[in-house]
C-alpha cells in the first residue's frame, strides 16, 4: 500500500482545506519544493499535488510551484486540480508527472477520460469525490446526482490506473478516515482505489492496510503530516507491511 503525502497548492503556498472550502484555508509554507524535498527525505517515493486554484478555474494556475516540485521530488507525483483537456493532461506528462487525477471532467465527460487512459496507459486516476455519498464536482462547490458506486462503475473497462475516493466532509478535519466507505467503494468496483480524506494518525494507516486484499491502494495524507500527528516514516513502514 502507498502513503502519498499531499501538497495542497493555493497561490503558490502550500495550505490545507477545510472540507475543500477556499475560504477555510492553513498555510504551512510558501516553498513547495521544499517541503516535496522534505517528504522524499523522509522516504516518500510517491506525492499528490493538486492545483486548488486549478480545481476551481478549470485550468492551471500553480504551474510554476508544481514545475519547482517535479524538480525538486526524485520520486512520483500525481497531479489534480482542474485538467479537463487533453492539451492539458499531454502538458503535464510532458513535464515530468507521473499520474494526472481527473474529477469533474470524469463525471461530465468520461469519453474524455477513457480517450486519456488509452493514451498513457496506467497514468490516468479517476477522482470520485463524495458529500453523503453523491459525487461532488467544481472543486467540490457542486454535488450531483450520481452516486460513487455508479460512477466508479463506469471506468471499470476503461484503463483507468486507480479510483481516488475522498469523503469531502472530512477532508482536512482530522476526524479520521471514512474506512467503511473507502472499503465498500473498493469492493464494489474492480479499481483500485486510493482513500482520502479525514487521516489523523497511524490508527488510519494500520486499518487500511487491513483491507490492501480488497482493493485498497494507497492512502493520501495531509494535514495530519503537517500537524505532527502522524510520521510519515512510520506511516510508510506500516503501509508496507
Amino acid at each position: 500500500m502507498i502513503v502519498f503525502p499531499a501538497i495542497d497548492l493555493k497561490g503558490g503556498q502550500v495550505v490545507r482545506l477545510a472540507e475543500g472550502d477556499m475560504d477555510r484555508a492553513t498555510v504551512y509554507g510558501d516553498d513547495p519544493a521544499h517541503q516535496a524535498m522534505l517528504f522524499a527525505e523522509a522516504g516518500s517515493q510517491y506525492l499528490h499535488v493538486v492545483d486548488l486554484d486549478g480545481a476551481f478555474a478549470g485550468e492551471a494556475r500553480n504551474r510554476d510551484a508544481v514545475e519547482g516540485i517535479l524538480k525538486a521530488f526524485p520520486g512520483h507525483v500525481q497531479l489534480g486540480g482542474g485538467i479537463r483537456s487533453a492539451v492539458a493532461v499531454d502538458g503535464w506528462f510532458d513535464l515530468g508527472v507521473s499520474r494526472v487525477v481527473i474529477g469533474t471532467a470524469a463525471l461530465k465527460n468520461p469519453d474524455f477520460v477513457k480517450d486519456m487512459a488509452r493514451a498513457y496507459p496506467g497514468g490516468i486516476v479517476v477522482a470520485v469525490d463524495a458529500r453523503d455519498g453523491m459525487v461532488a464536482t467544481e472543486g467540490w462547490a457542486d454535488v450531483s446526482d450520481v452516486s460513487i458506486t455508479d460512477m466508479a462503475r463506469r471506468f471499470e473497462d476503461a484503463g483507468v490506473a486507480s479510483l481516488l475516493f475522498t469523503d469531502v466532509g472530512r477532508d482536512g478535519l482530522l476526524k479520521g478516515c471514512n474506512i467503511e466507505a473507502t472499503v465498500d467503494l473498493a469492493r464494489a468496483t474492480r479499481l483500485p482505489v486510493i482513500a482520502s480524506g479525514g487521516v489523523k494518525g497511524v490508527d488510519d494507516i494500520a486499518m487500511l492496510k487491513v483491507h490492501e486484499a480488497d482493493g485498497i491502494e494507497g492512502v493520501i495524507t495531509g494535514r495530519a503530516l503537517y500537524d505532527g500527528r502522524l510520521d510519515l516514516g512510520a506511516a510508510i513502514r506500516i503501509a508496507q507491511g
